[in-house]
């Protein structure tokens, strides 16, 4: 057997029906469409959504409460344990050097460090945001945390 000898299975494959051809045909006339009403028209046919008349589901239900504040600001969440893994004694932690080590995408990127997780080593801090707990476990291991924190 070769390719050129592929045939679909027989009876698998119809020729479309050719309607309002005739009344030979068996769908001359009205073409398939009935006698009257909506559907037999041109055009005719109900919209997506449309319930008899009655007011539609999405016109029944509430829109969305609440609105998006245009002057949120995202930070990127580090976590003092992450610190610990990727940072030897001593070095400063800023937006190049999360970069540098894969914490963070974008060296521009706005960073809060936060306070999960334990610290050993005695870091210099100089991100956007350090919270209190954070801060406190920084102090602790004798690092310290600069502005514009």
């Amino acid at each position: 057997m070769e390719l050129k000898d592929l045939r679909p299975a027989e009876g698998s494959r119809h020729s479309r029906k050719r309607v309002g051809r005739g009344n030979g045909s068996g769908t001359g006339k009205t073409a398939g469409r009935g006698l009257n009403g909506q559907k037999s028209r041109a055009g005719g046919g109900k919209a997506k959504g449309f319930e008899g008349g009655q007011t539609p589901l999405a016109r029944r239900l509430p829109k969305l409460p609440g609105f998006t504040n245009i002057n949120r600001v995202e930070y990127k969440a580090v976590n003092v344990g992450r610190l610990e893994l990727k940072y030897e004694a001593g070095e400063v932690v800023d937006g190049a050097s999360l970069k540098a080590k894969g914490i963070i995408k974008k060296e521009t990127e706005l960073v809060k460090v936060l306070g999960d997780g334990e610290l050993t080593k005695a870091l210099t801090v100089k991100v956007d945001k350090v919270s209190a707990n954070a801060k406190a476990k920084i102090e602790a291991a004798g690092g310290k945390v600069e502005e514009p924190c």
